[in-house]
This record gives structure tokens, C-alpha cells and sequence, in this order.
């Protein structure tokens, strides 16, 4: 009997230790991950013009990394140093990683600091990335939740980051990468892809009165639990509700379909019956899409940075809010694809907007790429509005964030130009230069201002006149979109020249302004839109609609330009504007299948300055553009 007590004693103790050694080591992983997030004051500046290795199938961290037979393993040891001018990091083969590419590198104009991608495919899980509180504009639905980003370019200067052939792939929901007070960073070959995307997908194979078949696609994970269908996400889970978009060939759409009155029974392998009284909107061979609307991430984000490239980047799929550009100078994307892998089967690549730039300066340039298969707009290029809520002395106003889903972030600094706008009206009343700025909390900050403010200031709105860029969007190619092609508000000289927007469901190009609603600004004042083709496109394909609610003592809009565009319409709409001045519209070529005059083609309101000559309309059966 002591005996037996005895060895039940060991027992124990051997359980405990082993239980001991798990949790030491859980807690060790967890301070190693902790220690390879060093701050910039903690790390340690490389000697220049070192090449270091990374192997994730052969390489462990004890080793030097100076030699391909003495590669790291993971990207610790690289967060734990500065990069200096000539620095190399040479990722030898694809694998998985879980933590993030934490890099800060010092390079030069001469010598950049390069990392190097092997081809293949790159697991990134992020059950240890480096998380971080981030305020992105339109996207802050959950702003106290950190977010995960799985590479993250900070203080960086003269950086490329070469990755032809390489895929990153996420295994949960995390920003792809992101670059923050960063200055010359190229990001050039890279691919980025979820493992199981956050819009899931099916599609109907037949419709029956009181129920429809469909097939889900093999990569939208699911269950059924008590007749209620749930997807099944890494890191996540979300129960379908309202929001749908429909993939219909070429058009894509958004479609309301109360699920939650819709019961299912599994039929299958990934093939599921769902039974309602009334069909709430399913069509046989179509395609729906479905995703949770909270907004807590961006695909891609760009901050507080300058001369950032993107070159031949391709985006097979992203999560949440697009590739966001906040208050940075100078973007230039070339050859960027955004748009499902076409081995996949997959149709939406985007899970929101495609590119959306908030308070951007500089040149925002998009040339040679192909923009689809999003859940909204493909182009967002705009400023915010913050309106006055406080002015307790002449020199010193307090201003405030109004939507819900921007806020927190510095939207001035020291030496801004603002304008002072009338939201009714949408027109300036006058202009100052910031001197200090401070921020109260994430909604308020506190402007101190050159020269006194005029009087009854209060509920008006300010505009940061520095951070307004301008832009050239060229040969690129838009389609596919639910909305909009392009929404452009800038005050700074804009062209839209020789692109294809193809199949937008909505405007092809809006020209808008809002100090109401979503709060993006600003007024345009010289824009071009040349030689593009718009194929069925939304209608008015071209909508020039600043939402003031009452005329002021001048235009929204002035001196903008659209020529020698061709149009092939859905019905007979190509231009709408209103309070705008000084608007051509001419040498534009116009297809429809009724032979309406020009005058039937275009609207305007409360526009002055008006000009419609040499546009020719032409008769057509069939909405097919020349390649």
C-alpha cells in the first residue's frame, strides 16, 4: 500500500514538472516574441554593407546569419538590429513564420538596404506578429483593438524590398504590411494572399420554390449547428446576416438577403440546401459573396511616409479596408494586380476598397494596373473634414473628427495651410496657417492658428490645404467593381487619362465633396478626364455631385475637362455636374442603343461656364468595347 502511494507520489510530481516545463516553455516563446520587438532606442545599428541569411527549412537563430550555412531561422534576429546603408537580408526559401518581419533599416540613395525574397509561398500565422494600435482613416471600427501586422517597415529609409515569385500568405486576419514615417521604400514582386479569405463564397445551382442549392467554395470554411449556417475563419467566426454581393459574369452588386431567416441542411461535401418561405433573391449560376462589415483592418497601410513605390505587386486577396495611404507624400503604384488567382476559383480579391488615400500631398500615380473583384470602390483619393466645436480665443480653435470610422489619427501639423469651409455651402470663407498642434483624445484636437479666426467660426469645417495631392491615374484598367471606379477629390491638378473602367456599377467617376456624412473633402479645381473608354459603366458615368445643400456666392468645382473619352452606355447618361464652373465636356464619342441627342447625354446644375462641342453619338446593339 506505501508502496503504491509512493510511486502515485511520483506520478504526481513527474505530472507537475512536465506541466511546469510546458508552461515554462509556452512562457519562454512568448519572451522571445516579446524580445524580438525591440524598439528603435533598443536595437543595435549593423555595420554597413552585410548580407544576412534567413532560412526558415534549415536555418536556426543561434547561428550567425552571415553565411548561408549559418542562417537564422525566423525573423528575430533581424528585429533586434538597425539596418545599415548596403545591408542585404537574404531570405533563402519560402516556409512559414510566426512572427513578424519587423525591419528598420538606414540605407542610402547609393547603397539601399535590400530584402531579398526566394521564390514560393510564405505561411505567415499571426499568433505572434507585432500588434499595435492604429487609427486608418474610414476603418476604425474597433479602435482599441491592437492590429497585427505581418511585415512592418518602420523609420525605414531607402529600402527595397524585392520578392518577385515570393507569396505571402495569411493564416488569420492581420495588415499585409505596413510602412510607417518610412522614406523611399520600393515594394517590388510581392504577392499577397489569404489562406482562407474573410468573404466567403457560393454559388446556386438550382433555385426550387421554398429552397436553393449551393455549392460553397472549398476555401469558405463553414458549419451548420441547429439549421444555422456559421463561417468558419482562421482567428475568427461570423454568422451571416444582410450583406450580399452578387458576381454576375462581369457585373458585380450588392444584394440584401435576410439569412436570418433562412435554415440549411448539409446535402454534401461543401453543398448545402437552404430553405425559406419566400425567395429573398437567389438566382441559379450566380455567384454571392458575403462578409462581416466591421471594418477593423486595412489590407495594406501606408503612414506618415514618403516616396513609396509599389511595383508589380500583386494582390490575389486582402482583408479589410484596401491598401490605405494616410497623410503620405509621393505614391507611385505601377503594375499593380489586384484580382483573384484565377486557379482558385475565387472572385473577390478585395475585401472593401481597392486604394484609398486619406490626406495625402505630393503625387499620387497609378499607371499600368488592373484593379478588380473588390466589395467597393476601386480608387478613394480625398482629404477629411474636421468641424470647429470650440473657440475660446482668437487664435485657438478646437476641431473634431464626425465620422465614425475616422478618428484618432494627426490630421495637421505645424505649418499646415487650412481653409475654413461653410459645410452648407462647401465653399472657403478663409484661410490660416497652423502653428502648434495637440491632440485632446482621439475624436478633438486643438489647433493654435497664425492669424485670429473670424467670428462665429463654430460648426464650420476645416480643411488641411497642405496634404492635398495631385494625381495622374493612367492606362489602368477597372472592373468588376460594385460601386464606384474612381471617387477624386483634390483641389490640386488631377488626370484621368487613357484607362479602361469597365463594368462599374455605379459611376465610373465621381467627383464628389461632403461635409455631412463620410466628411471627405475637398473642392476640385483642375481636373482632366482624357481619351479613356468607359464600358457599361453606372450612370451618369461621370458624376461631378458636391453634396452642399444650398448655393453659395461662387462653384464647388471649377475648370475641369473631359474630352476625347469614348462611352458605351447602359441607358443615355454620360455626365451629370452640378455647381460647377467652368466644365467642358467635348470631342467625346458616345455609343447607345437609342439614338438620343447630346443634349439627353448630359445634365447640368447650377453650373456656369458650360461647354459641349464636337461630341459625336453613335448607334449600337451591343455594349462590346475593342480590347
Amino acid at each position: 500500500m506505501s508502496l503504491n502511494i509512493t510511486k502515485m507520489k511520483r506520478l504526481y510530481l513527474i505530472i507537475v514538472c512536465i506541466g511546469l516545463f510546458l508552461l515554462l516553455s509556452v512562457q519562454a516563446i512568448a519572451q522571445s516574441s516579446r524580445i524580438g520587438y525591440l524598439s528603435i532606442n533598443q536595437r543595435k545599428h549593423a555595420s554597413e554593407n552585410v548580407t544576412y541569411y534567413i532560412d526558415p527549412q534549415k536555418g536556426a537563430d543561434q547561428n550567425s546569419g552571415l553565411s548561408i550555412k549559418q542562417a537564422w531561422k525566423t525573423f528575430n534576429p533581424v528585429n533586434q538590429i538597425i539596418l545599415s546603408a548596403g545591408d542585404k537580408v537574404n531570405i533563402l526559401s519560402p516556409g512559414a513564420f510566426h512572427e513578424s518581419l519587423l525591419a528598420v533599416a538606414r540605407g542610402t540613395a547609393k547603397a539601399p538596404v535590400v530584402i531579398q525574397f526566394a521564390p514560393g509561398n510564405y505561411n505567415f500565422y499571426p499568433d505572434n506578429f507585432y500588434k499595435r494600435l492604429l487609427a486608418i482613416s474610414n476603418t476604425n471600427d474597433t479602435p482599441d483593438e491592437p492590429k497585427a501586422i505581418a511585415i512592418y517597415l518602420a523609420d525605414c529609409r531607402f529600402l527595397n524590398v524585392n520578392a518577385v515569385g515570393a507569396n505571402i500568405i495569411l493564416h488569420g486576419k492581420a495588415i499585409e504590411t505596413c510602412v510607417n514615417q518610412s522614406e523611399n521604400v520600393v515594394l517590388h514582386g510581392i504577392s499577397y494572399n489569404y489562406n482562407r479569405p474573410t468573404v466567403s463564397e457560393i454559388k446556386v445551382v438550382d433555385v426550387q420554390p421554398g429552397f436553393a442549392d449551393v455549392m460553397v467554395h472549398p476555401d469558405s470554411w463553414y458549419t451548420v449547428k441547429d439549421s444555422l449556417l456559421t463561417w468558419l475563419g482562421e482567428g475568427w467566426s461570423y454568422r451571416p446576416d444582410s450583406y450580399w454581393q452578387v458576381y454576375d459574369a462581369d457585373y458585380v452588386y450588392r444584394q440584401g438577403i435576410q439569412f436570418n431567416n433562412i435554415r440549411c441542411v448539409v446535402l454534401g461535401k461543401n453543398k448545402l440546401r437552404l430553405y425559406f418561405k419566400t425567395n429573398p433573391g437567389f438566382t441559379t449560376g450566380l455567384i454571392y459573396q458575403n462578409r462581416n462589415v466591421l471594418r477593423d483592418c486595412a489590407g495594406i497601410f501606408f503612414a506618415y511616409s514618403k516616396n513609396i513605390v509599389m511595383d508589380h505587386v500583386r494582390i490575389y486577396f486582402m482583408h479589410g479596408m484596401g491598401v490605405v495611404s494616410q497623410f503620405c507624400k509621393n505614391i507611385k503604384m505601377d503594375h499593380l494586380s489586384v484580382r483573384p488567382d484565377e486557379k482558385s476559383g475565387r472572385t473577390c480579391a478585395a475585401w472593401a476598397d481597392i486604394l484609398h488615400f486619406s490626406g495625402c500631398s505630393g503625387l499620387i500615380e497609378i499607371k499600368n494596373s488592373y484593379l478588380s473583384a473588390s466589395n467597393d470602390d476601386a480608387i478613394n483619393i480625398h482629404g477629411t473634414f474636421l468641424k470647429v466645436v470650440e473657440n475660446p480665443n482668437p487664435h485657438r480653435i478646437t476641431v473634431r473628427f464626425m465620422q465614425g470610422q475616422t478618428f484618432g489619427f494627426k490630421a495637421f501639423m505645424k505649418g499646415d495651410s487650412i481653409s475654413f469651409i461653410n459645410p452648407s455651402t462647401l465653399q472657403s470663407f478663409a484661410v490660416n496657417r497652423v502653428i502648434s498642434v495637440k491632440m485632446l483624445n482621439d475624436k478633438n484636437m486643438a489647433l493654435i492658428l497664425k492669424e485670429p479666426v473670424p467670428q462665429n467660426i463654430i460648426n464650420n469645417v476645416v480643411e488641411n490645404m497642405t496634404y492635398t495631392p495631385k494625381v495622374w491615374i493612367h492606362n489602368d484598367t477597372i472592373t468588376r467593381i460594385p460601386t464606384r471606379g474612381i471617387l477624386i477629390t483634390t483641389r490640386r491638378r488631377s488626370v484621368i487619362k487613357d484607362n479602361v473602367i469597365n463594368h462599374t456599377y455605379m459611376s465610373g467617376v465621381l467627383v464628389s465633396d461632403d461635409a455631412a456624412s463620410w466628411y471627405e473633402s475637398g473642392e476640385v479645381t483642375d481636373l482632366k478626364i482624357d481619351n479613356n473608354i468607359f464600358l457599361d459603366c453606372g450612370e451618369p458615368v461621370i458624376n461631378i455631385h458636391p453634396e452642399n445643400v444650398q448655393p453659395g456666392p461662387g462653384a464647388v468645382h471649377k475648370n475641369i475637362m473631359i474630352l476625347n473619352n469614348t462611352f458605351y452606355l447602359r441607358d443615355r447618361m454620360a455626365l451629370t455636374a452640378k455647381s460647377t464652373n467652368n466644365i467642358s465636356f467635348t470631342a467625346n464619342k458616345i455609343f447607345m442603343n437609342k439614338n438620343y441627342g447630346i443634349d439627353s447625354c448630359i445634365s447640368f446644375y447650377d453650373c456656369s461656364g458650360t461647354s459641349t462641342g464636337k461630341n459625336k453619338i453613335r448607334p449600337t446593339d451591343t455594349l462590346n468595347c475593342p480590347q
